[in-house]
């Protein structure tokens, strides 16, 4: 590719709502327009990005037995209602109408639709096992859309489902997917980990994401550096105490804390340990009669240390939580503490609730709480003897740095991490739901077990970028480059040699089969060179009059601060042999 044929448009600065590195410099870069809130036009820089990344899981996916299909972006509202998600999928999920009235969905994700296609063409176990996918658009309207590629509303995912005859053949085609995606990443020359996680809204019992490790990202993910032991933070379990329950050795007392409404300034007011706080948070859950309507609302009690913060996906796992929860309104937290927030504790309830405690305040003794009224709390509070033993004693907070890992090998860490692959072993909630069943060897029907697999195609990028980059620009891996190599001829216009010269480097590259480019423009060095930068070419090479007059071309590596001199003769097999991809 020669510049002059190409679309070239970097720009000097960022858009004003451009929040994070990489969706400053894929604009900058020129890689992205932003056409509406979370809705991009990929400029053709970036669209050689996503086809190379696309090429990399397509082949992996293929030398991992699945097969290639695509499913409509827009999707028959009549599959989504046989499984509830139509309704339970919330405001994400874009509904549409044709001109017939008819309801419709523009695709987050396509359950319904492969399972369809499942029920319809496997009807033995003989053709079992399969594995369905697609790289195809999808579309989720969130609420607020940002960070440009990294949380759009429209985006490009591949998403495979595999379907098998038994549990034990699932999981088989589970860990062939995790052993493919792990091919895939390490292609792309990415830092990452991949981290035990919550199945959220997708459904299942067994579950991994693939994080990519960066600063910026918006996940935490929880490790062991003395083992393999990772998850994310909503999957990581806080494990029991092992310490006994302390003595009690102090008279509970009412204590003024005038103003001071958060554990954090109480613990200041009475020079304590944040630690021996206990934070109340109050919680309600909703039975709704046949027509929608609220029947019973039961409102419940969470306590955790004050130093730590309640998990929501832990909590929404508790038993009589599983429908969903909500905080309690101010009448349902009058009703029970009869004072306002700020204040609240497990002390004289006007009014009995469910009472949970985290395992860590479950051993605690003497310990601070409100007092259920304005500017008070409760000092020196002991089970049993202050108040009854908790309903349910349960992890419900994240973990920490510094608390023992789930596999005794050691403490936890945690870093930032940005999701780019998940896959999930579903079991059979689809099958079930749309009666997707084939007939088993004893000739009887049977449900197949799913699983599904998903990577992010265009956040794939924008997360590399939050991992490669520096004050000058994006610094591609060789693999996802849109370019890998760049030759930048100096002064062209005015020498004969340079311009020979780097055409004769540009076709034997070509021939060598490098992805080059030649900027054929006449820009001026330092302008040729910040474009290259900030577009982030891994390989540049240099063609001017000085290092030719010695047969030879400065070469420098993106991530390099100086450039070095190559022998003509050595260019090729040097770039040629630094190229080889990993497989």
């Amino acid at each position: 590719m020669k510049a002059s044929h190409f679309l070239i448009s970097t720009l000097r600065e960022a858009p004003a709502d451009a929040e994070v590195v990489s969706h400053q410099l894929m604009t900058r870069a020129g890689m992205i327009k932003k056409l509406g809130a979370g809705i991009y036009n990929v400029m053709p820089m970036g669209l050689r990005v996503i086809r190379k990344v696309e090429a990399i899981v397509r082949e992996e996916m293929n030398r991992a037995g699945a097969i290639e299909m695509t499913m409509p972006v827009v999707q028959p509202a009549e599959l989504w209602h046989e499984t509830g998600r139509f309704d339970k999928m919330g405001p994400e999920l874009l509904r549409i109408q044709d001109r017939h009235g008819r309801d419709f969905v523009v695709q987050p994700t396509s359950e319904e639709v492969v399972t369809d296609v499942a029920r319809q063409e496997f009807r033995s176990h003989k053709q079992l096992p399969k594995n369905l996918y697609q790289i195809q658009t999808k579309f989720r309207d969130e609420r607020r859309p940002r960070f440009g590629l990294m949380r759009g509303r429209e985006f490009i995912m591949k998403d495979a489902y595999s379907f098998d005859k038994d549990q034990a053949s699932a999981k088989a085609s589970y860990q062939n997917m995790a052993q493919a995606y792990r091919k895939i990443f390490d292609r792309f020359g990415l830092r990452y980990r991949a981290v035990a996680a919550d199945s959220g809204a997708i459904g299942g019992d067994l579950s991994e994401e693939f994080q990519v490790i960066a600063a910026t990202g918006e996940d935490a993910i929880v490790y062991c550096p003395n083992s393999s032991y990772a998850a994310n933070i909503e999957k990581a379990e806080a494990l029991p105490p092992t310490a006994p329950r302390g003595p009690v050795s102090q008279t509970m007392a009412k204590t003024p804390t005038p103003g001071k409404s958060t554990c954090e300034d109480v613990a200041a007011l009475l020079s304590v340990p944040l630690s021996t706080t206990v934070k109340s948070l109050v919680l309600a859950t909703d039975e709704l009669a046949e027509d929608g309507t609220v029947k019973k609302s039961t409102v419940w009690l969470l306590l955790l240390r004050g130093d730590h913060d309640m998990n929501e996906v832990k909590v929404g796992k508790l038993p009589g939580m599983e429908g969903g929860f909500r905080f309690a309104t101010l009448i349902e937290i009058d009703e029970h503490f009869g004072c306002k927030p700020g204040y609240l504790g497990p002390v004289n309830l006007k009014k009995p609730l469910r009472l949970v405690a985290d395992r860590e305040v479950a051993v605690m003794s003497n310990w601070i709480c409100g007092a259920n009224e304005v500017d008070f709390h409760m000092t020196g509070v002991n089970w049993g003897r202050d108040l009854p033993e908790p309903d349910l004693v349960v992890d419900i907070r994240n973990v920490v740095v510094g608390d023992a890992s789930p596999d005794g090998q050691g403490e936890l860490a945690i870093e930032r991490g940005i999701e780019i692959g998940h896959v999930f072993y579903l079991g059979t909630k689809y099958a079930k739901a749309m009666n997707a069943t084939f007939l088993g060897e004893d000739g009887k029907p049977q449900f197949m077990e799913m699983g599904c697999y998903g990577i992010g195609i265009t956040r794939l990028p924008a997360a590399a970028i939050e991992q490669n980059h520096d004050e000058r620009g994006i610094i591609w891996p060789d693999a996802i480059a849109p370019f890998t190599v760049v030759i930048c001829p100096v002064n062209m216009d005015r020498s004969e040699a340079v311009k020979a010269e780097a055409h004769r480097l540009y076709q034997a590259l070509l021939d060598a089969g490098v992805d080059v480019i030649l900027d054929d423009r006449g820009e001026r060095p330092g302008a040729m060179f910040a474009d290259w930068e900030l577009i982030g070419v891994p390989h540049r090479v240099t063609v001017g009059e000085r290092a030719l007059k010695d047969a030879e071309v400065e070469y420098q590596h993106r991530r390099d601060t100086e450039a070095r001199r190559l022998a003509l003769d050595e260019v090729v097999p040097y770039l040629t042999a630094a190229l080889k991809p990993v497989r």
